[in-house]
């Protein structure tokens, strides 16, 4: 939601892999976060015979099959994927079932659009086949649309308005150019796709279309495909645009699982479904509605890289833009799998992906599948030759993410009370492909990630992916321009800190679980070496675009496998859950100092403007003959009191140090029955992180360090309630959800000492 060897080939790089992991494993420290000593070795063989079931083989073919027909949901093959996915787990041991949910599903009818006037011209809205791509050629897709747009037939002037983000209307205004009443035009990127016809109907606007400019997303970043994986000129980005940063999931049932019998909004209530009918279309289509355009020349930046000037308009000619859906109910298909705990039965583990694709989907999401697949009868191998894990296993495959996380919400929102109950983890995954480590998520399993990451190889380089990581990093920092904060995390990592891992926003299934019920959770990937998002969302998502592009050897997809299995089997195995503390302290005291500034800045930027108004500095160095007014005036930033956080955010730093010097020392002298206590407070720590009433204006998300962003859409918004109150302007807003986070940390520090307790107890027997 977010890029051709022979078999024998494949199969002797699989077995290279699993041989050059073992030997790293072997090389490691005899320390291992959450297990004792004794039981460092047991675990280290048991990821051993793990990576010996992984098979390259294997994933190539079950990307071949799972990709060969349209994956939408409502589609037959998206139906018979999970059902061949539930058969899969049952035949490795797993209790597999399906899961069925209701939900709307809005699928076109009809679509349209046109330039009218004196140079006519009609979209083709329909990507042409490609001679090498097997399935380019079928029709039977979803075609160009966006998933949640309102229905319409509306004709008006176009503007060209950018990537259509907030900045980028501001800068409208001072050009005098207004979009009420008219029909917009913006380009892929600078933020998340539904914000862009949401953003124009609150400006005025009858209608949004979204285009796939060359210069982010075509020739201009590489060969097209089929000559590389950028993407051609007929080729357009599907998507939707139900407003997830309000809530996700169906949107007739929000807070509640869509179940066949449960209570349903009318759709006109529903809050996530758009206004306005939207559109995407290719480059190719988009040339002629571009070059319609008059008024001003587009500022430098807003300028792609078509072979025309860039003019903001209006057109002379009016536009025609015409969508029709059907607003039916569709059956989404969840396949949730599971393996009882030997010890602790009612500790879960919860892993995902989903099956569900706009198409083919064989990038995204089923490069991922297939890792999963490849996990789970790896752990169905362990399984029949004896071996239980402690805490029980919950594998499952998502329908229903790519229209708004459909099947995972449905699920999280059914089973919520059992999840906060007796969920450790929930760690997603989606798309993989070759390249670097990508990890993010709760910031308490930044130092399992790493301990995890060091003992996988890097296929390509035969280092660990963490020591490869870290020399990206150090390159990066090196690099001009370099952000400050890759800096700093370079000059950590150099001398011997963890990796970061990334805070997460919103764009998979991880969601429901972070930020609705507040569960530890990670998401997992490869790649920044294939060149996918070419065929992102699109009918080129293809097996053969993915075995030329994506991952030809599959090689990451074994690395895929190992690296989630290790995670999963040892948050499974652990004798004490592997948490640590430390570097979500330094990282939630990082996002406090952060708001700090952010204030600052604000005042700075408000006094300046003020002063370059005062001076009409704008006017006189603005070019006469040109109308460009100057900004509007910014109302004084005040002093906000941010004390509770600070004073939170430090004793949480105290907790956290307390704990992990604690666990380092004594974990290993708990008794059963300590441990177990120990495990129950570490178990719903994260939980203590959100808000019963969640963030204003979206209630749905709850957590109140990690958000996406209203305006961001899958970016992330870190301690949400105040940073956005900040943005937004809303002060008493900020001052009072800066006590209600400090409350939340303070709840957090408060339970992270009982833990301490345990621990201390423990080494006084």
């Amino acid at each position: 939601m977010k890029s051709v060897v022979r078999a024998c080939a494949i199969t002797t790089l699989a077995a290279a892999l699993t041989i050059t992991a073992s030997s790293n494993a072997a090389s490691e420290s005899s320390s291992m976060l959450g297990f004792i000593p004794t039981r460092v070795s047991e675990q280290r063989q048991l990821e051993q015979r793990f990576d010996a079931q992984l098979n390259a083989n294997e994933l190539r073919a079950w990307l071949k099959q799972l990709s060969s027909a349209p994956n939408h949901v409502g589609s037959a093959h998206n139906k018979a994927n999970a059902e061949f996915i539930r058969a899969q787990l049952q035949s490795w041991g797993w209790d597999a079932q399906l899961e069925t949910f209701e939900v709307l599903y809005p699928t076109l009818k009809s679509h349209r659009l046109e330039l009218l006037g004196d140079k006519p011209f009609v979209a083709t809205l329909q990507e042409p086949p490609v001679a090498i791509d097997a399935t380019s050629t079928r029709t039977d897709g979803v075609p160009q649309f966006n998933a949640y747009g309102g229905d319409g037939d509306v004709s008006g002037n176009l503007v060209y308005v950018n990537y259509g983000m907030p900045d980028d209307y501001k800068e409208l205004t001072r050009l005098g150019v207004n979009v009420k009443g008219k029909i917009v035009i913006a380009r892929y990127g600078g933020g998340w796709r539904g914000l862009k016809p949401k953003l124009a109907h609150e400006q005025g606007a009858i209608g949004c279309i979204i285009y796939s400019d060359p210069r982010d997303d075509g020739y201009f970043a590489g060969d097209t495909y089929p000559n590389g994986g950028w993407r051609p000129a007929g080729g357009a980005q599907r998507g939707s645009v139900l407003d997830m940063p309000v809530y996700a999931g169906d949107p007739l049932t929000p807070e509640v699982g869509a179940t066949k019998n449960a209570k349903r909004l009318a759709r006109a209530d529903a809050k996530t479904i758009l206004k306005i009918p939207v559109l995407p279309i290719s480059y190719a289509d988009a040339e002629p509605l571009l070059k319609a355009l008059g008024g001003r020349e587009a500022p430098a930046s807003w300028r792609g890289a078509l072979p025309l000037t860039y003019h903001v308009g209006p057109s002379a000619a009016k536009v025609r833009l015409a969508v029709t859906s059907n607003w039916t109910m569709h059956t989404v298909y969840d396949v949730i799998a599971k393996i009882p705990g030997s010890e602790s039965p009612n500790e879960w583990v919860v892993r995902g992906n989903h099956h569900d694709a706009w198409v083919f989907g064989a990038s995204d999401p089923l490069s991922g599948t297939i890792t999963l697949l490849a996990e789970a009868k790896a752990i169905g191998a362990l399984l029949k030759s004896g071996w239980k894990p402690k805490r029980t296993l919950v594998y499952a495959s998502w329908d229903g993410e790519e229209p708004g996380l459909l099947g995972s919400t449905e699920w999280a929102e059914t089973h919520a009370a059992e999840l906060q109950n007796k969920a450790v983890l929930y760690l997603n995954s989606d798309s993989n492909a070759r390249g670097f480590l990508s990890a993010g998520g709760s910031h308490a399993l930044q130092k399992l990630v790493n301990e995890v990451s060091q003992s996988v190889t890097d296929p390509q380089t035969q280092v660990s992916v963490r020591e490869r990581l870290k020399a990206r990093i150090a390159v990066r920092a090196f690099e001009r321009g370099a952000s400050e904060e890759i800096k700093a995390a370079a000059k950590k990592a150099a001398e011997g800190a963890d990796l970061p891992i990334a805070a997460l926003g919103s764009g998979s299934d991880f969601s429901p679980f972070l930020q609705h019920l507040g569960i530890a959770s990670l998401n997992v990937s490869y790649g920044g070496e294939d060149e996918e998002s070419g065929s992102y969302h699109s009918n080129y998502d293809s097996f053969d675009h993915y075995i030329r592009f994506g991952d030809p050897t599959f090689a990451y997809g074994i690395t895929q496998a190992q690296t989630v299995g290790r995670l999963v089997l040892r948050m499974a195995n652990a004798d004490v859950l592997p948490m640590q503390f430390g570097g979500l302290a330094e990282t939630i005291g990082g996002y406090v100092q952060e708001l700090h500034k952010l204030v600052d800045d604000k005042r700075k930027n408000s006094e300046d403007l003020a002063k370059l108004l005062d001076q009409k500095a704008f006017t006189l160095s603005t070019d006469p003959t040109e109308v460009v007014l100057p900004p509007e005036r910014e109302a004084e930033v005040p002093y906000l009191d941010f004390a509770a956080l600070d004073n939170a955010a430090a004793r949480l730093k105290k907790s956290a140090k307390a704990y992990d010097d604690a666990n380092t020392n004594n974990a290993s002298s708990l008794t059963l029955v300590q441990r177990q206590d120990l495990n129950s407070l570490l178990r719903g720590l994260e939980r203590t992180l959100t808000s019963a009433q969640g963030l204003p204006r979206r209630q749905w998300y709850k957590h109140l360090i990690y958000a996406p962003g209203l305006l961001t859409g899958y970016g992330v918004k870190t301690i949400p309630g105040v940073r956005e109150a900040i943005d937004e302007k809303q002060w008493d807003e900020a001052n009072q959800f800066v006590i209600v986070t400090a409350k939340a940390l303070n709840a957090f520090a408060d339970r992270l000492d009982q833990a301490t307790g345990v621990l201390n107890r423990g080494a006084a027997r």
